[in-house]
């Protein structure tokens, strides 16, 4: 929201009082609590009326600075917040002399200047990160719209911003209006499913805004050198998290908000549903998986959308007897088959529902201010919709999906949670509507993640669509409604790489796009794009998304990068369990991974999966792309597919087919390289090939082996001296292994602790 008219003026009718000068300092064991006038105190007399903001600097957690900054203390409801389950309380430092007073976090620190003149200068070290300067902080009133409280935090030149949830516009955000407000609005616009109120800059620090409410975000567009975010009412708060890295930043930051469960080995499989409205049964489902069989086209996970439900009775949570009159034989014949379930559910009660009667006798929906239950026609007739916030609409809620899992459901599909009203009703606990709105889908998600990890224990998943900061703790999440088109595909990815900014450890989309037909070329770059994402799941809206019914060659497609997958699981579980414990995203951005590649900034159609591979999707009908490699200082970067190599620290331009892409190896990778290509959870130890890609002569390189139950079972090195290159097992055992430098393979070895083995 702009509150100037340029950079003198102000908007009409709107009267602004800046922080001027830190007029009382009160330093306690802790924290340091700031009278900040918004006039210079020259005598007694300017003591008189208003108004006056109190600030509270604190540390939620080692190397973050917390700023929580008030107008009237009992001016509004009471706020709620992002839900920080990392916060701990971290040892600070507070010094004080004639003209400052620093408080110490680690090595984060923020500088309050005494007196006249408003500063707060935020520094990493001796590394100056932001400051808040001349008219940054201020309180706000306008009229009838009331008031407002905001902040801007200055950028230095070439500095970039990143994040603030999965959005769809440029990646880079500079220059942009961002709303931090979940809807309902796909892929093709600037709204977003998933509102993170987090912003990464490429200087290696992070700002968090603690507000659960709607923040508005003005980065570089309101002042061109500055971040401004404001929020409705007497109060703010945020947190200026330090690097000094953009990774670094992130792990931190879920250090504070908590970090993403590692999902179970079977989910990062090729996911295939009946798509949304299109006709289908239980012959048709069958028909579908094994034809999907027949043509050796692996498949770990069948999900049934929303018409696995009668028509007009979102959610009853009942089979629809005219499609599925056996469910539990169906499911033990589709467990049969290797296959997990997922379904599709949302957090509402359509009036025709059975349970609609259920709920409003226990008062389990949102409620309209007279206390009758509040209704909706949009999406399902008449709903109603789950408050989350009452107890026991928590457990009757789990207690219908768990006799979903009793028949032999696995996991679910959490669809929905924006369009959540933010006047007009009442929550049980008395939450603010307004607070709550973005907090629902986080609740939402919780409430379904929490049944599964109960029910599934490590096995817990779900394929979630909308949430909120710190929403990582319950994934996956996928990208929402795209369009069949090149361009959709695109901005799914910039918003994938937005979300992993704000550390979001695992993301997956529409393969082929949710909305329109694919022409085959969109649909088979999509199939690689989507086999090379953390998760991967075949879905659209009014068309089956199986290959056959596209053309023949995309049956061919998916078989190779299906079967791709499974023989990178041994890395990709790796990288898995990683992110989980770092809170460093298996699918991030190139700044994320080479913040010092100044070509890395604004790259929005390629990124890094882990540590090792980079990926360029294809985004045109023949095959043309650009690739950028960064100079690593290590050697030359391998095409995974061709055995190609190049060197760094330039731009490539190639032609692919369908069954190719810029798939290329960081120098000095080991790659553990499975046999086993037909499903995803397979024993990662056997049959394995250890592939070297560009190690210097000298040089060692590390590799790890993961388990299925989510453990690193093999650790080891490669070390090359000339052409000789010798693998150690320094923990665990592999079986059946060998190593592959340049296209070379040494012979196979049944459960060897070393190879020594010339590639001459």
């Amino acid at each position: 929201m702009k509150f100037t008219d340029g950079q003198w003026l102000l908007q009409p009718g709107l009267s602004a009082h800046y922080a001027c000068e830190a007029y009382r300092i009160d330093v306690q064991a802790a924290r340091i609590v700031v009278l900040a006038t918004t006039r210079a105190i020259k005598h007694r007399g300017d003591t008189l009326q208003g108004p006056v903001l109190s600030l509270t600097l604190s540390s939620p957690l080692e190397g973050v600075i917390r700023v929580a900054v008030a107008h009237f203390a009992e001016g509004e409801p009471p706020r709620l917040h992002v839900p920080m389950p990392g916060a701990t309380a971290p040892a600070v430092r507070i010094e004080e002399d004639e003209r400052c007073v620093r408080l110490h976090s680690g090595t984060a620190s923020v500088e309050l200047r005494k007196g006249e003149g408003w500063q707060l200068t935020f520094r990493d070290g001796d590394r100056l990160l932001t400051r808040s300067d001349w008219r940054s902080l201020g309180y706000l009133q306008w009229g009838e719209r009331g008031s407002f409280m905001h902040e801007q935090l200055t950028l230095s030149v070439g500095e970039t911003v990143y994040g603030l949830g999965e959005r769809f516009t440029p990646f880079v955000k500079n220059g942009q209006v961002v709303e931090n407000t979940n809807k309902d609005g796909g892929t093709a616009c600037e709204q977003a499913y998933k509102s993170v109120p987090f912003y990464l800059s490429s200087r290696g620090y992070g700002v968090l805004v603690d507000e659960a409410g709607p923040v508005s975000f003005e980065v570089a567009s309101e002042k061109t050198t500055r971040v401004q975010f404001s929020r409705a009412g007497e109060s703010l708060a945020y947190c200026v998290i330090a690097g000094p890295t953009p990774k670094a930043a992130v792990q931190r930051l879920t250090a504070l908000t908590g970090r993403a469960p590692l999902p179970p080995a079977w989910s990062f499989g090729l996911w295939m549903t009946t798509s949304f409205t299109t006709q289908y049964d239980e012959a048709t489902a069958t028909h579908f998986i094994d034809e999907m069989a027949r043509r050796e086209l692996p498949l770990a996970v069948f999900h049934f959308d929303c018409f696995w439900m009668r028509e007009f009775e979102w959610v009853n949570f009942q089979w629809d007897p005219r499609g599925f009159p056996d469910p539990e034989g169906m499911l033990a014949r589709l467990h049969a088959k290797g296959l997990k379930i997922s379904l599709w559910i949302n957090p509402y009660v359509a009036q025709k529902s059975p349970l609609f009667d259920e709920g409003v006798r226990g008062g389990f929906f949102l409620k309209r201010p007279d206390g009758r239950t509040w209704q909706t026609d949009l999406w399902q007739p008449g709903m109603a919709i789950v408050d989350f916030t009452h107890p026991g609409a928590v457990r009757w809620y789990q207690n219908h999906l768990r006799r979903l899992l009793a028949q032999g459901v696995d996991c679910f599909k959490t669809d929905f949670g924006e369009r959540i009203p933010s006047e007009g009703v009442v929550y049980h606990d008395g939450s603010d509507p307004v607070e709550m709105h973005n907090l629902y889908a986080l609740k939402y998600n919780e409430v379904v993640f929490n049944l599964l990890r109960e029910e599934k224990g490590e096995d817990a998943v779900v394929f979630a669509r909308s949430t909120y900061a710190s929403g990582q703790r319950f994934p996956v999440h996928w990208g929402g409604d795209c369009w069949s088109t090149f361009e959709s595909m695109a901005e799914s990815l910039r918003g994938g790489l937005s979300l992993t900014s704000c550390g979001f450890a695992y993301w997956s989309h529409d393969i082929g796009g949710f909305e329109g037909h694919p022409p085959p070329a969109v649909y088979k770059r999509w199939i690689q794009f989507g086999l090379l994402s953390s998760h991967s799941r075949l879905h659209g809206s009014s068309s089956y998304r199986v290959p056959w019914l596209v053309d023949e060659e995309s049956c061919d497609v998916l078989r190779r990068f299906t079967r791709l997958k499974h023989r990178l699981m041994p890395y990709l579980y790796a990288q898995a369990i990683a992110a989980s414990a770092t809170g460093v995203p298996m699918m991030r951005s190139m700044l994320l991974e080479h913040p010092d590649d100044p070509a890395c900034a604004a790259l929005d159609r390629q990124y890094h999966l882990g540590d090792a591979l980079l990926v360029a999707p294809v985004f045109t009908e023949s095959g043309e792309v650009e690739v950028y490699l960064p100079d690593t200082g290590r050697g030359d970067w391998t095409d995974l597919l061709s055995g190609q190599r190049r060197p760094g620290g330039r731009w490539v331009r190639e032609v692919h087919d369908f069954m190719s892409l810029p798939l290329y190896v960081a120098p000095g990778s080991v790659l553990p390289f499975s046999d086993e290509d037909s499903r995803p959870d397979h024993d990662y130890a056997r049959g394995l090939v250890l592939r070297v890609f560009a190690l210097a002569d000298g040089a060692s390189a590390p590799f790890e082996v993961p388990s299925v139950d989510g453990r690193i079972a093999v650790r080891g090195r490669v070390h090359r001296q000339g052409m000789r290159y010798t693998a150690t097992v320094e923990q665990g055992a592999l079986y059946d292994w060998g190593l592959e430098v340049d296209g070379l393979s040494s012979p196979r070895h049944a459960g060897a602790g070393q190879i020594t083995w010339s590639a001459a």
